[in-house]
């Protein structure tokens, strides 16, 4: 199980892969719509039992970006199961946040010979294309396009969205305010506009029989991630386990350390 020094190459692109190492059983996990790997080494329990791999999206981390059509759920998720049929281990757990949860939920469905487990945390899609709780992300995604970084950012500040998110979802401002302070802000605005647009590519009636055994964990506090979209996710999916976290609203730590919890507890009960 080994990349080369340069990284994962996929279409003529250098993706980077971060692998925790270790002797433990390879788990792919996945960052965020304009996250990278620092943001599931955070949340990803440490246990020798499991290792981490975490392959950055393109346009994420040190991942090239590419074609900035190229940018989709799909595309990531297509580059996802070539890694991991480089890597051969297969089938897999494979998991992630927000848009690392669709990533996993698509490979699940299309690519079931790769997936032995899904673990999905705040998931930001069920099944619909541009879903109404991505529109923050898209907004934002649409004044990086016509503005410099420093007036994007202003003009969001300002905006009602902001305005909700401050007293709704406190913590889904923050992430989105670092959005404008990220490298490559064309690259970054592609990105949240293609990707709030997108959806996972899947139907109510392909998760309703998928085989694999799930976690979902949700949080209320959270109008990116709404729990209601982890419900509906626990409520489709055959073998799915429902875990309700402390909203990272209320406290960072816990929600942290609930969530490493969780998943070392799934992790165990699977490997």
């Amino acid at each position: 199980m080994k990349i080369a020094p340069d990284g994962f190459v996929r279409d003529g692109l250098v993706l980077h892969v971060d692998d925790a190492g270790g002797p433990g059983h390879p788990v792919i996990f996945q960052h965020g719509l304009c996250g990278d790997a620092r943001q599931v080494a955070e949340v990803f329990p440490s246990h020798p039992a499991f290792r981490r791999v975490t392959l950055e999206c393109r346009g994420h981390g040190g991942s090239a970006p590419g074609d900035p059509g190229k940018l989709s759920i799909a595309t990531f998720s297509d580059d996802l199961a070539s890694l991991i049929e480089t890597l051969d281990v297969g089938p897999v757990v494979v998991g992630g946040v927000s848009m690392g949860a669709a990533l996993a939920l698509r490979l699940a469905v299309h690519r079931p010979d790769l997936v032995r487990a899904l673990i999905l945390v705040r998931p930001a899609w069920v099944t619909r294309t541009a879903p109404c709780n991505m529109r923050p992300n898209a907004e934002a995604g649409r004044l990086l396009a016509r503005l410099p970084p420093d007036r994007a950012r202003a003009a969001f500040l300002e905006s009602p969205t902001a305005a909700m998110l401050r007293a709704e979802a406190p913590d889904n401002l923050a992430s989105l305010l670092g959005f404008f302070d990220r490298d490559q802000p064309a690259a970054t605005a592609a990105l949240l506009q293609a990707i709030s647009a997108d959806g996972p590519g899947v139907t109510v009636e392909q998760v309703r029989v998928l085989r694999s055994p799930a976690l979902v964990l949700g949080t209320e506090r959270d109008v990116v991630h709404p729990f209601g979209h982890a419900e509906a996710l626990a409520a489709l999916i055959p073998r799915a386990r429902l875990v309700a976290l402390t909203s990272k609203a209320e406290s960072r730590a816990r929600h942290t350390l609930e969530l490493q919890a969780a998943l070392a507890s799934f992790l165990k009960d699977i490997t």
